[in-house]
């Protein structure tokens, strides 16, 4: 049984990299939500909410560094999709008159 190629046009991997950048910055909203409810409920449990408070709780604090980490993340894929977008927009545009 001969096994058959697939070729793909360049604008197929462009377009599955949007697809995954999308789906990766959904998932990382999605982890920030559970985070922040998790920091939510550890300042309810230690009855302590300021950061600058001695006995604010660890875990808080960490959660909080992770959220913060994956905020800048967010930033960076979501600055990363837009230029890819325009991009793929000229090159068919390009496309479009060279045709």
């Amino acid at each position: 049984m001969k096994h058959q190629r697939r070729f793909e046009t360049d604008s197929q991997p462009e377009a599955q990299e949007l697809s995954q950048i999308s789906t990766l910055i959904s998932d990382l909203d999605r982890i920030i939500a559970i985070l922040g409810a998790d920091i939510e409920t550890e300042e309810e449990h230690a009855r302590v909410r300021e950061l600058a408070d001695p006995t604010y709780p660890v875990l808080a604090r960490s959660l909080r560094a992770r959220r913060d980490n994956l905020a800048a993340t967010i930033d960076a894929l979501q600055r990363r999709l837009q230029l890819r977008q325009r991009a793929s927009t000229t090159k068919q545009s390009v496309a479009d008159v060279a045709a």
